[in-house]
């Protein structure tokens, strides 16, 4: 029973997670993508109409209908739609507005643009200006709907205001930050290149029986001129900008007049194409074409967009603007430039991560200078926006400067690790040298010298200054203490030298003449210095100097050095002396040149006679 009554759990959870997956039966309906939240400040995402959009596999395009409150936008995208008011967006003819946030229509019209097969999308946005909204809840929605769409079709009921123009701001800005170094190319020539994303065409909407005689382009042209600012007033320059700054859109925009449709404006939704102004009807038509012809599909970093990559589009640019109390375009820039600016942060690390360390610090810093401008030209090249992308540029310097300050430590780290080690072995062998067995000022001042070179050489980085004064005071003491060692070291190395060789003279070779040159030196350390010459002046003696000359040459040289070989050659002596005292006098008799001592105490060896 308990396997049964599982296995109906389960049963239940499928079909429950089946009609979830599946909620969506009829697509023929608008869909909210974006909602205000409960402040009706800032904008979030609706799940429902971004499942929805993500079905999608084809390229992707969007229409976009913005303008004030109560201006006939929902219509509008009803009738570019061939639907009805009931089936359709939703049309209120109250005074507050029916449309909350952005809406999509959930059946996209498929169109074959430039050979490519593109499913283009409509959407409403909320009106400006109504009540119990805030301006930059106003700026967030056109500043989206500015970004996302394709075709950006601004309705103006009747003329163009002031208010209308100044809210083309964020528009104007996205010109010139992203693509307004495109603007004046033919679209052929840019299409497809890395750029952020290609602009929306901006479409001049107006609606309106009568326009004076003048076409709708030339009241566009006459609204955007010049406002006359003799005073100098800042007010007026800055409208000004706006309308210089819209020129930089060049051929991306158009302007087209649409007369109304009929006088009972709150029957429009009972009204079939036979009862509408024959005029309207046709100017419908021409519309529809004038999208067709100038809609693009949705292209970022120079590729179009499918379903699901235009959600996650989205979802980037929402959060960019949500950043700040004020949609940004700066926001938007560090959007697309992130990735760039890992991409040239990885480059300069890469470049500094191959230098073998430590090295010295001009070395490293001209190497950092090398990096660095390697990655700044890399982020020129590629970088989207141009006046925004000056905080990219200073946020990836900021970010080289860190990068730099842990290789600046690394290298003193190194540096200090290498410079002690060579310290170390210099102190080492400035030990060994104070303890020699037979004392050598040559071969103090050949370690001395060779310790010096070995740190010159090898010893790199900023820790060379630090090391090199330890260094200086380290052999200064150890010199000290070696020549104070030195003298009387020597001296009692001459005394002992003597006495040995007294005993070899005496006992083991029997060599007179090198018993008394012995007892000599014997006499002249321990009788003649004490009595002539006191402690200090002895070392300034010039026949002290000459004695240790002879000891410096008998002791270490560039070929022999005795401290090294004293021990074997003493035994190779001593085995020869062993040797002649065993064989060589049977074998070669006592000839010799130098008198040696006579075994016989006296007498004549001849037999006595009777």
């Amino acid at each position: 029973m308990e396997f049964f009554y599982w296995v109906f759990l389960v049963s239940i959870l499928l079909i429950f997670l089946a009609s979830g997956s599946f909620s969506i039966d009829n697509f023929h309906q608008p869909f909210p993508i974006v909602e205000p939240d409960p402040g009706h400040t800032k904008l979030r995402l609706s799940r429902e109409g971004l499942d929805v959009i993500s079905r999608i596999t084809t390229p992707i395009a969007a229409v976009a209908v913005i303008g004030p409150y109560r201006s006939g936008k929902s219509f509008l995208l009803n009738q570019l739609l061939s639907l009805s008011c009931y089936e359709g967006f939703g049309v209120g003819h109250m005074r507050d507005t029916k449309t909350k946030g952005i809406w999509v229509w959930g059946t996209p019209l498929e169109l074959d643009i430039d050979g490519v097969r593109t499913s283009v999308f409509y959407l409403d946005t909320e009106g400006f200006e109504s009540v119990g909204k805030s301006n930059v809840y106003d700026d967030r929605i056109f500043a989206l709907a500015t970004v996302m769409s394709s075709v950006l079709i601004y309705n103006l009921p009747e003329t163009i205001r002031e208010a209308d123009i100044s809210r083309l701001s964020f528009a104007v800005e996205l010109a010139e930050e992203f693509y307004g170094r495109f603007a004046l190319l033919p679209y052929t020539e840019w299409k497809g290149q890395d750029i952020a994303f290609e602009p929306a065409k901006l479409l001049w909407l107006i609606q309106r029986d009568f326009l004076q005689g003048k076409s709708v382009k030339e009241m566009v042209d006459e609204a955007l001129r010049h406002v006359p600012n003799t005073d100098g007033d800042k007010n007026i320059a800055q409208v000004n900008q706006i309308r210089d700054s819209l020129a930089v859109m060049g051929d991306n925009s158009t302007a087209f007049s649409l007369p109304q449709p009929h006088l009972m404006r709150t029957k429009l939704c009972d009204l079939k194409d036979n009862d509408l102004d024959p005029m309207y009807v046709k100017k419908r038509e021409q519309l529809k074409e004038l999208v067709a012809s100038v809609i693009r599909p949705k292209i970022v970093k120079g590729k179009p967009l499918n379903g699901k990559e235009f959600v996650s589009f989205l979802e980037q640019i929402l959060e960019a603007l949500n950043k700040g109390e004020i949609p940004s375009t700066g926001s938007l820039v560090e959007v697309f430039n992130k990735g760039i600016l890992e991409r040239c942060l990885k480059l300069y690390s890469g470049r500094m991560g191959k230098l073998g360390l430590p090295m010295p610090e001009q070395s490293l810093q001209d190497a950092h200078e090398r990096s660095r401008e390697e990655a700044m030209k890399a982020f020129d090249e590629q970088h989207f926006g141009r006046h925004h992308a000056k905080r990219s540029a200073m946020q990836l310097d900021e970010e080289i400067k860190e990068v730099y300050k842990n290789v600046i430590m690394a290298n003193e780290y190194q540096s200090s690790r290498l410079c002690e080690a060579i310290y170390t072995q210099c102190e080492d062998r400035m030990d060994q040298l104070q303890v020699l067995r037979l004392p050598s000022m040559a071969k103090f001042n050949a370690g001395l010298l060779q310790c010096n070179q070995s740190f010159e050489r090898e010893c790199i980085g900023p820790s060379k200054a630090n090391y090199e004064q330890r260094m200086m005071k380290m052999m200064g003491k150890s010199r000290s203490l070696f020549i104070k060692d030195y003298n009387q070291r020597l001296f009692n190395w001459l005394v002992a030298f003597s006495l040995v060789m007294v005993v070899v003279g005496r006992f083991i070779i029997k060599f007179i003449l090198i018993e008394m040159a012995a007892w000599i030196l014997f006499i002249f350390l321990e009788t003649y210095t004490r009595m002539f010459w006191s402690a200090e002046s002895l070392y300034y003696n010039p026949l002290w100097h000459f004695i240790v000359a002879t000891w410096e040459t008998l002791v270490y040289s560039p070929i022999l050095d005795l401290d090294r070989w004293a021990i074997p050659i003493g035994c190779i002596v001593a085995l020869s002396i062993l040797y002649w005292r065993c064989y060589g006098r049977r074998k070669h008799g006592s000839r010799f040149l130098l008198p040696m001592y006579n075994s016989h105490k006296g007498g004549s060896n001849r037999p006595r006679s009777d």
